[in-house]
């Protein structure tokens, strides 16, 4: 089985791209129309980026103080408490990757039937048992088709927006929310600030494989910022094309043809009026490759949570991984779990509570920075966290909690799997304690 070529700082920032940059921007602007004007969509992002900028440079000082991988696991186990690194493990291993990745593939499923008749989740099984023979046995053939794809996800994104700048309207949009408010929708606005943030996931996936990279001091704190800075403006020129060219016979024809549980996105609508069916087939295809891309990124990074899990003994020794080597058994894990969550699931609310989930413990991580600043465990200089890593992180907990705690009250269903996810990682670790 082959090691692990050491990552650059481009690779990493076409890492971090690849895992942000999904389906979800291409969808939510539908939804968030129900409730949200063109300005008050555009903030919603414009937020978002903020918020995930903030989370990368806190994370950016995790990333130094603890250069190891494995993300929020370790942060959490080594800054806070063993039992909150679980807890981060567990999220990672059904939510934060495994979950994702299904997604993908089902994405992909889906926009593929636009194109061409297949059996039921026959493409989306093929990526993910595929991606995962790949990234298991020859982690160089996976970064050089990772670098790929991320590349040529940018370009087509690219192409989008110059269809947009030159057939798309520049006016600023007149239309209105289906739903009619008066003065600013809070609760609507942070529910759709939880769909925004999921379409952020992954500015922090650098993180999760800090011993893959050369430098990892200099290179993964670099790479998780650039990257997401990079998809923060790409996002909302996105969502401009978008804003600026609903009219309501466009969003009444994506609802009727079922939005996103037929998966034929905004995108694909707005394409076909300004491109016609050729574009419109061209931008099913993007979707395919998208999800294909995102997919991989995951497919990288999460086995290597387990694998880190594993070294500590929260998972079989088997998962563990030799310094240097591909976690091959994690990254077979987590495809095993990957695909029977495509054969078995529906995704809407799956989506929704795992936006919460990954809100809850990237909030935490923030927050084990804060407490390194003025209680720092052996081996770690607290006087070397700068106050602007410090105000970061601060303000990412801030505003991920208080996400959180307005989605809930629109919804309180959406703590849910947090709740669950407690009580899961507290057996565990109590068992873990127990056993050994």
């Amino acid at each position: 089985m082959e090691g692990s070529p050491k990552l650059g700082l481009l690779s990493g920032i076409g890492l971090v791209a690849s895992s942000m940059i999904g389906v979800g921007v291409l969808v939510s602007a539908g939804w968030a129309a129900s409730v949200l004007g063109p300005g008050e969509i555009l903030l919603a992002w414009l937020v978002g980026g903020a918020i995930a900028l903030c989370g990368a440079r806190a994370y950016a000082e995790l990333a130094t103080l603890v250069p190891r991988s494995g993300g929020e696991y370790r942060y959490l186990a080594d800054l806070l408490h063993p039992a909150l690194g679980a807890l981060a493990g567990w999220a990672s291993l059904f939510l934060g990757f495994a979950a994702p990745v299904a997604f993908c593939a089902a994405m992909a499923d889906a926009y593929m039937a636009t194109l061409v008749e297949l059996p039921t989740h026959a493409l989306g099984a093929s990526i993910i048992v595929g991606i995962t023979l790949m990234a298991a046995l020859s982690a160089r053939a996976t970064q050089r088709v990772q670098d790929s794809l991320a590349l040529a996800k940018v370009m087509l994104f690219a192409l989008f927006l110059v269809i947009g700048a030159v057939a798309g309207s520049h006016a600023w949009p007149q239309w209105q929310p289906e739903v009619p408010h008066e003065g600013f929708p809070v609760a609507s606005f942070f529910g759709q600030l939880l769909w925004v943030g999921l379409a952020y996931t992954g500015w922090n996936t650098a993180s999760y494989v800090s011993e893959e990279f050369r430098e990892p001091r200099r290179d993964v704190p670099r790479a998780m910022l650039l990257g997401t800075l990079l998809v923060t403006l790409l996002y909302l020129a996105v969502n401009w094309v978008f804003v600026a060219n609903l009219d309501p016979g466009t969003l009444s024809e994506w609802r009727s043809e079922g939005g996103d549980g037929a998966r034929t996105t905004l995108a694909h609508l707005i394409v076909r009026e300004l491109a016609g069916p050729a574009g419109a087939a061209a931008m099913s295809a993007f979707v395919v490759l998208a999800m294909v891309s995102s997919a991989s990124a995951f497919t990288v990074a999460g086995p290597r949570v387990y694998a880190a899990m594993a070294g500590d003994g929260a998972l079989p020794a088997v998962f563990a991984a030799r310094s240097g080597a591909t976690p091959a058994a994690s990254t077979v894990l987590q495809g095993a779990v990957a695909l029977v969550l495509l054969l078995t699931h529906s995704f809407d609310l799956l989506v929704e509570n795992c936006g919460a989930v990954l809100t809850f413990t990237t909030a935490l991580a923030a927050l084990a920075l804060v407490r390194a600043r003025f209680h720092a465990p052996a081996g770690i200089d607290r006087r070397s966290i700068g106050a602007l890593p410090l105000a970061c992180a601060l303000l990412y907990f801030a505003a991920s909690a208080y996400t959180l705690w307005a989605a809930a009250s629109e919804r309180p269903a959406r703590l849910l799997w947090i709740a669950l996810l407690c009580v899961v990682s507290a057996v565990a670790y109590a068992l873990r304690r127990r056993t050994h």
